[in-house]
């Protein structure tokens, strides 16, 4: 049991990281890349990098990390999966907003340091128990068998 739960977060974790590449490389490209255009709406420019990220992490944790564990509706699924990951982003943006309009804190480090460490960071917590209770909440299928769990749909 703890051997198949250490094996799924690391697998969590590596699609994850490459999600958090393009959540933080795009946040930053769209913020201070060439034209800055969205240098003036931290929030929005935040908002548009996590919704690829999140794109890329279902794909990668649907097939990957939790390919055992599948929904029999795809669409379903897929709809559970934004729902938690919209939760999750506004941990992102909830973070950012204090750091930014109410703190004060508008650097390119503040921003960076409130998004994508500590609202990422608060945000991925959220995700992972989401996924495990409400969307990829199918039985385990056995090593070696393939196709998609036979779980109740909700």
């Amino acid at each position: 049991m703890w051997r198949a739960l250490v094996a799924e977060l690391a697998k969590f974790g590596v699609v994850g990281a490459v999600a958090y590449v393009v959540d933080v490389g795009l946040f930053n490209l769209l913020r201070y890349g060439p034209g800055e255009v969205l240098g003036e709406k931290p929030l929005t420019a935040k908002i548009i990098a996590a919704v690829v990220a999140t794109v890329v992490a279902w794909v990668g944790n649907r097939q990957w990390t939790f390919a055992d564990r599948r929904m029999t509706s795809k669409t379903r699924e897929f709809i559970a999966y934004a729902i938690v990951n919209v939760a999750g982003m506004g941990v992102a943006v909830a973070s950012l907003w204090v750091s930014h309009y109410v703190l004060g804190f508008t650097s390119p480090f503040a921003d960076n340091l409130s998004a994508n460490v500590i609202g990422v960071g608060l945000g991925t917590i959220v995700r992972y128990l989401g996924y495990r209770l409400l969307v990829f909440r199918g039985e385990p299928v056995p090593a070696g068998k393939a196709g998609v769990s036979s779980a109740p749909r909700p």
